[in-house]
């Protein structure tokens, strides 16, 4: 026991992301996506709420530098704030699936849970449920089969896969 050495492991609430700031980000990937641009008032009517609210909490992100605001009041996400979102939707994604497919819980529930566990999945977490998913649906997990209505198989590498995300696609 003498020669134990702790190892550092970075988790995702170090980065200090909240359930709530996720979906702020979210909305504005989501209008930028629909709509080609995203205001206060967007978001706010997105996600039934005050646009004082989104206000204050916009700041909150800007100070972060997830978000900017051009001349215009018109919102985009910052580089990292891009990069967040596509982390995200990834680990939204691969829970989906897994809940769904290999757990066997509803779609509904699946959703739900998916979106609630999404921002605390850490990069190394992520990319390796990944491969976990891709061995199980390639059958090299011991010989145990798993179907799922996603195919996995379509990616070499794990950020291939992060790199797609553009939103709740797998739900239609």
């Amino acid at each position: 026991m003498g020669n134990d050495k702790k190892i550092a492991v970075q988790h995702t609430h170090d980065n200090d992301l909240t359930h709530s700031m996720v979906h702020y980000l979210l909305a504005i990937h989501k209008l930028k996506e629909m709509k080609g641009y995203a205001r206060v008032t967007d978001i706010a009517n997105e996600m039934g709420l005050t646009k004082g609210s989104v206000s204050t909490a916009l700041n909150n992100l800007r100070k972060r530098d997830l978000v900017v605001e051009d001349e215009s009041k018109f919102l985009s996400l910052s580089e990292s704030g891009h990069q967040a979102v596509h982390d995200i939707l990834s680990s939204r994604t691969l829970l989906f699936y897994f809940l769904k497919d290999i757990v066997g819980v509803t779609e509904e529930t699946a959703h739900k849970d998916s979106c609630l566990m999404e921002h605390l999945m850490s990069e190394e977490t992520r990319n390796m449920f990944f491969k976990f998913m891709q061995s199980l649906c390639n059958g090299e997990a011991k010989k145990m089969v798993f179907n799922t209505s996603f195919d996995f198989n379509q990616f070499d590498h794990p950020a291939e896969f992060i790199d797609i995300q553009k939103g709740d696609s797998y739900l239609k």
